[in-house]
C-alpha cells in the first residue's frame, strides 16, 4: 500500500517520455514494474491472469487458469521471462504428452502461453514470444459421429418423454451449443413467429451461473424454427408451469430460462450429457457427444443440399471455411451422391436418342 517511486533516464525528452508511457501501461495491464530481466514466468503469468479476469468470460478465466497453475507454473514458472526460449516450450509440451495429456490439451496449454507472451511482446517486456516460434505436437483429426435421418428420427422419438426432451430435440434441430441452449430465454422465443433469438450463454464460473455475451458476434443470430422443435417447446412450456406450481416457493428461475430442474434452477453441463448419453443407451443408438448433437444438426443440412452460407449463419460460424473445414468429410459423401445422381441421368438421356 506504500508509493513506490520509479526512475527513468533518457538521452531525448521523447526518449523519457516513452519511458513514462511504458511503465503507466505496463501498470495498466498490471505487469510488474521490475526491471525484465529479473521476471520470471511464474510471476508474469500470475499477473497477467489477474488482469485478464474482468474482460474474459468465467469459462475461459476457469481454463486459462487450469492450464497456468497446473502445467505451465510446474514447469516453466522459475524460468526468466526474458530467457524463455522456443526450445523451452517444446520440452514443457514434451513433459505433458510424457504425463499422459493429449496433444490437443498440450496445443491448448501452449496457446494460452502464445496468448500471455503476446501481451509481453506488445507491452515491450519481450522482443519475441517464444511459444509461437516452439512447434506443437500434431493433433490427429478425428471423425466424430453424427446421427443419420434415420437414427434422428428414432432419437427425437425416444427423448419425446424425457424432462430434457424439447432440449435435445431444439439442439438437433437448430445447431446449438449447450451454453447457448440452457442460456435460452423464454423472451427470445418466439412460438407464432417460429422463430428463436441467440442472444446469450449460459455458464459457471468461480462457483456461480452467470449468462454471458455469446462466443463471438457471428454467434448471435435469428433462427427459423422447425415444427418438430415448435411441438415440443409448447409441451414443455406447459410441463415447466406444472413444476413451477408445485415446487411454490422453492421454484428459482430469476432469469425465465426455457430450461431448468425440476425447481427452476440452471442446468449442470456435467449432468446433463450424463443423462444424455443414457438416453442413446436407452434408444440403442451409437455413444457420442453433447456438441455432437450440434454436428448432427450440420450434417442433416448438408445432406439435404442446403447451401453451406446458410449452414454457416445457422451454426454462428464466424467465415465459411470454419463451416467447410469442419464438415469437408460430409460435403464429399454428398457429392458423391450427386456424380451418381448426374451419371443415372445422363445414361438415361443418351439411352433415349
Amino acid at each position: 500500500g506504500k508509493r513506490r517511486r520509479k526512475t527513468v533516464y533518457g538521452r531525448t525528452r521523447r526518449g523519457v517520455a516513452e519511458a513514462i508511457t511504458k511503465l503507466v501501461r505496463d501498470q495498466q495491464q498490471q505487469i510488474p514494474i521490475s526491471t525484465p530481466e529479473r521476471l520470471t514466468v511464474r510471476t508474469y503469468l500470475t499477473n497477467w491472469l489477474e488482469g485478464r479476469r474482468s474482460s474474459v468470460r468465467p469459462s475461459t478465466m476457469d481454463s486459462y487458469g487450469a492450464y497456468v497453475t497446473h502445467h505451465l507454473i510446474p514447469e516453466l514458472g522459475r524460468t526468466r521471462l526474458t530467457k524463455l526460449t522456443p526450445g523451452d516450450v517444446e520440452r514443457f509440451m514434451s513433459a505433458m504428452l510424457a504425463g499422459g495429456s493429449s496433444p490437443r490439451s498440450v496445443n491448448h496449454a501452449r496457446a494460452v502461453l502464445r496468448k500471455a507472451l503476446n501481451d509481453a511482446v506488445r507491452s515491450g517486456v519481450l522482443a519475441r514470444n517464444a511459444a509461437a516460434l516452439a512447434q506443437g505436437p500434431r493433433v490427429p483429426s478425428v471423425e466424430r459421429p453424427v446421427l443419420s435421418p434415420q437414427d434422428a428420427r428414432r432419437f427425437i422419438e425416444g427423448v419425446r418423454s424425457n424432462h430434457e426432451g424439447a432440449l435435445f430435440v431444439l439442439t438437433l434441430a437448430c445447431g446449438l451449443r449447450m451454453g447457448e441452449v440452457t442460456g435460452l430465454r423464454w423472451e427470445d422465443l418466439d412460438l407464432r413467429g417460429e422463430t428463436l433469438r441467440v442472444r446469450q450463454a449460459l455458464q459457471r464460473g468461480s462457483g456461480e451461473w452467470r449468462l454471458v455475451e455469446t462466443k463471438s458476434r457471428a454467434s448471435r443470430r435469428t433462427l427459423a424454427l422447425p415444427d418438430v422443435a415448435i411441438s415440443a417447446l409448447q409441451e414443455h412450456r406447459q410441463g415447466q408451469l406444472r413444476e413451477r406450481l408445485g415446487a411454490e416457493e422453492l421454484w428459482g428461475n430469476d432469469w425465465d430460462l426455457v430450461f431448468t430442474t425440476a425447481t427452476g434452477d440452471p442446468l449442470n453441463p456435467s449432468s446433463l450429457t450424463r443423462r444424455f448419453r443414457a438416453l442413446l443407451k436407452q434408444i440403442g443408438l451409437p455413444d457420442m457427444r453433447f456438441h455432437d448433437l450440434r454436428h448432427s444438426c450440420a450434417s442433416l443440412l448438408i445432406a439435404q443440399g442446403v447451401h453451406a452460407r446458410v449452414i454457416m449463419e445457422q451454426l454462428g460460424h464466424s467465415q465459411i471455411s470454419l463451416t467447410m473445414n469442419t464438415y469437408g468429410h460430409v460435403v464429399a459423401e454428398v457429392q458423391r451422391e450427386a456424380a451418381g445422381q448426374m451419371d443415372a441421368l445422363l445414361e438415361a438421356e443418351s439411352s433415349t436418342r
